[in-house]
């Protein structure tokens, strides 16, 4: 079989098959990698406050390395831009965010004129209750959150004292509605403090929203095992590409000895048939120069097969022959 795979059409096909195996394994290797998601940012780094601009800029995707980060940034809410989230779980119970536009002082160079940063200021069992959102200069610390996909604005829903109920938390929705620029984010707000530092978030006024704490993310990585199946499966197939070649080069050689085998069966064949029409050639050459001699010496009664002319003396048997 060695002799049969180093033909050069299976040596070409054998480094054609390794190329194919070498790409199904640097795609399970891309896979075991994906499979593993990179940790969060340790707590260290995001639980102390930063300034909004330098960690993240507008019109740009949020990262995951800038996720889950404290930020701290100063300005002014925008009135009369409450929009009521549903579904939001606080101790396990049901309710509503309340979220409003807010425009920081600063902004990236290259910023959008206006633009504002969703900030989530409280939650509620009741969709109707709300504490008004502070006048003047403010400074908010809250932690940066990634934005949800939007969903159909809810028309049916429980009273919001007038104020729009939406499904998700969609910074790009939330755009259409305020009809201002917008970070691709928002911040849960922990602390609102106004100039004199005293406190003027949700805890200041009795008005029925309670603060909204997001706890960072679990400093630890997952293992997605559909990129790990998808791995295995790489894997495999490239196994499966060698075991095709050595399966491809084993049926050429049994081919190979299956044709030698009927060569030589053929040979053996062939010689014996050879040899019989040999035999009977001499046989029929023998019969004829039997019959010729008879012919020439006149004799009557043919000579037996097995005795040669030679055995008999010339003339023997003709009716003229000398007599003793």
């Amino acid at each position: 079989m060695l002799r049969t795979a180093l033909k050069p059409f299976w040596l070409l096909m054998l480094v054609l098959t390794i190329v194919v195996s070498g790409v199904f394994v640097y795609l399970s290797k891309w896979q075991f990698e994906s499979a593993e998601t990179a940790a969060p940012p340790p707590r260290e780094q995001t639980e102390n406050a930063v300034p909004l601009v330098g960690h993240i800029n507008p019109a740009e995707p949020l990262l995951a390395s800038q996720a889950d980060q404290v930020l701290e940034f100063s300005g002014t809410f925008l009135p009369d831009t409450d929009v009521v989230v549903d579904n939001r779980l606080l101790r396990g119970e049901d309710g509503y965010w309340v979220v409003s536009a807010f425009r920081p002082d600063e902004a990236p160079e290259g910023a959008p004129e206006g633009i504002v940063m969703p900030v989530v200021r409280g939650w509620s069992a009741d969709a109707a209750a709300a504490d008004p959102a502070p006048e003047g200069e403010v400074t908010v610390t809250g932690r940066l959150l990634p934005p949800e996909g939007p969903l159909p604005r809810v028309k049916d829903g429980p009273d919001t004292g007038g104020r729009i109920l939406v499904d998700s938390l969609s910074a790009a929705q939330l755009t259409n509605f305020w009809d201002v620029p917008s970070y691709a984010a928002f911040v849960a707000a922990f602390e609102v403090v106004d100039a004199a530092g005293a406190d003027v978030g949700v805890g200041a006024a009795e008005g029925g929203l309670e603060p909204v704490w997001v706890a960072p993310q679990p400093d630890e990585t997952t293992i997605v095992w559909l990129n790990v199946f998808y791995a295995v499966e790489w894997i495999i197939f490239a196994g499966f590409a060698l075991y095709l070649w050595w399966r491809f080069v084993r049926d050429d050689h049994a081919r190979e000895l299956r044709e030698a085998e009927l060569d030589a069966e053929w040979e053996r064949t062939w010689r014996a048939e050879e040899l019989e029409r040999r035999r009977a050639e001499a046989a029929r050459a023998k019969e004829e120069a039997r019959r010729a001699y008879a012919a020439y010496h006149g004799l009557d009664a043919a000579i037996p097969a097995d005795q040669t002319p030679a055995d008999r003396s010339p003339g023997a048997g003709r009716p003229d022959a000398p007599q003793e």
